[in-house]
């Protein structure tokens, strides 16, 4: 039996990547370095303009538009900052969900509730109507319980206990809450009726409606359900549980739920959706609504994640072998089917694609101490353990890779090709300017006073590197002030540099009084100065 040989399949690292919060718009307001710290993180908010997360260090922090509130801050106070939660300093996030006023409730490892933000319908479950401006802890009917999940609607909560019981509270207009009326529930009341007995292991919210999932795999639904939402075949509002029939025999075992419609996932690996699907977004190929589950046709790989989240109509899937999916509503298109992305997990869809770009979930950042080739060869600069050259520059040495010098640079290739040399002097140049060179050729940077860096400039053009050239300019621009700016000008006339002439000759007019009495400007050579005052008269510097 002839078997052939499989398509090369290319597995990089950006397949195994940790999770990039950068690709979020609202976390450009963060340093990298702000960037790096990051362990958990959630986007949420009415135009994905509002962020909570935490560090290695487990501080929280929060930053954004601060609507109602739903920082936790104590005031209503935006921030283009990050400024630290100390009210729930010491405490452990294990999930977090939020609302459309926006709300949050959170749940800490050790089980506790904390909720925050618009409450005029009651959904921080304190019992008043008052908007929260921090953290408070709801205890009421929770007391013994640990909180294991949580879910928010538009303006109502659940919470999942670990002994399998659910809670519900806040807007109930349709019967979201499940209490059997459609009066506001203020504080946390247990959703019984056909749950009484039943063990749930998951649960999710829509807009208006709520999902819980048991531990035999049946789904039981409650609330809005103009859509089709709820599954149950027809369009009735549902103020307590019911289960939705037509799975009958198929086990679930999770529930995602977008604005309006539902996603869930079988223990065979099968994703069925139903309700809204103006956008696509249940990704059966049309724009009809569905009252009843419909299979979705992914791929013939099973999937094992599915997500959705009920402030947008975007839907995705990831399967075993690591292809993630989407459909539905992506920037601004109508996806009607499964579409296969670039990315490598499901959350990238809602960064990138939904509107707004929220996260579907409380993100996790796994730290990555893995060292890319860059990286690596950053840390060999100047090692004296792996280095087979020496340049000795000042009476100093400087440690190189001839292999490495060959591959980055023009001058080298040719200079290194049949030097069996461990050592070369250098006297054409400076310690500093030239350790700055070689450490170019394994960084791609430099870190240099805008002084030295006219001194590499110097080198740079000697040895044809433009890049470099260009990063030197940069840096003696960042640099001037009105004591250097004479000496700087001075350098980008001798090295040809034009563009960082103009800058410098623009610097000294816009400052002309200061440069004029500086000791750079006293000893200017005579060919320069007359040249400078001619261009200063000429673009009007000595006008009356």
């Amino acid at each position: 039996l002839y078997c052939g040989l499989g398509q090369p399949v290319q597995a990089t690292l950006s397949s195994l990547k940790m999770l990039d919060v950068g690709k979020w718009p609202i976390f450009s307001l963060c340093s990298e370095e702000e960037l790096q710290l990051i362990r958990q993180a959630c986007v949420f908010g009415s135009a994905g303009n509002e962020v909570l997360y935490t560090t290695v260090n487990d501080e929280i922090f929060v930053l954004g538009t601060n609507c109602c509130g739903c920082l936790g801050l104590g005031d209503v106070q935006s921030t283009i900052e990050p400024r630290r939660l100390d009210s729930l300093n010491g405490k452990k996030i294990a999930c977090l969900s939020y609302g459309s006023g926006p709300h949050i409730v959170l749940a800490t490892t050790e089980g506790e509730v904390f909720t925050w933000g618009h409450n005029a319908y009651s959904q921080l479950g304190n019992g008043t109507t008052n908007h929260g401006l921090v953290p408070c802890h709801i205890s009421t009917n929770l007391s013994n319980k640990q909180v294991i999940e949580v879910a928010c609607g538009s303006y109502h909560s659940l919470v999942l206990t670990s002994d399998g019981e659910v809670f519900a509270w806040g807007y109930n207009n349709s019967g979201q809450v499940g209490s059997g009326s459609t009066v506001n529930q203020p504080i946390p009341r247990r959703v019984t009726g056909c749950l009484q007995n039943k063990v749930v292991v998951t649960i999710a919210c829509g807009q208006m409606c709520c999902m819980a999932v048991v531990d035999t795999g049946e789904v039981y639904v409650w609330g809005y359900n103009g859509n089709g939402q709820l599954g149950l075949g027809n369009s009735g509002n549902q103020p307590t549980p019911c289960r939705v029939a037509a799975l009958q025999g198929i086990r679930v075992q999770r529930v995602a739920c977008g604005y309006a419609h539902t996603l869930v996932l079988t223990d065979e690996g099968q994703v069925y959706a139903w309700g809204a699907n103006s956008y696509g977004q249940l990704g059966t190929g049309n724009k009809s609504n569905q009252s009843y589950p419909t299979p979705v046709t992914v791929e013939k790989d099973r999937i094992i994640e599915i997500a959705a989240c009920h402030s947008t109509h975007t839907s995705a899937a990831k399967t075993q072998g690591g292809h993630v999916y989407m459909w539905g509503q992506c920037r601004g298109q109508s996806v009607i089917l499964p579409h296969l992305t670039h990315f490598s997990c499901t959350d990238d869809v809602f960064a990138c694609f939904a509107t707004p770009a929220v996260t579907w979930r409380l993100l996790s950042v796994e730290p990555d101490d893995h060292l890319t080739v860059a990286e690596s060869l950053k840390r060999e600069f100047d090692n004296p353990d792996t280095a087979d050259l020496k340049f000795l520059v000042d009476g100093k040495y400087i440690y190189a890779h001839k292999v490495l010098l060959k591959i980055r640079c023009e001058h080298f290739r040719s200079s290194l090709e049949d030097n069996e040399d461990d050592i070369v002097e250098m006297s054409e140049f400076s310690y500093p300017v030239y350790r700055a060179f070689l450490e170019y050729l394994y960084t791609d940077s430099i870190s240099l006073s805008p002084e030295e860096a006219v001194g590499l400039l110097d080198l740079a053009t000697f040895y044809r590197e433009n890049r470099l050239k260009k990063l030197c300019q940069q840096t003696i621009k960042q640099g001037i002030c009105e004591e250097n700016a004479i000496a700087l000008l001075s350098a980008a006339v001798k090295y040809d540099a034009q563009d960082l002439e103009e800058f410098c000759f623009r610097f000294c007019i816009n400052h002309l009084t200061v440069v004029t009495q500086t000791s750079g400007f006293a000893e200017m050579d005579h060919d320069l100065l007359k040249n400078f005052i001619s261009k200063a008269s000429r673009v009007g510097a000595f006008k009356n």
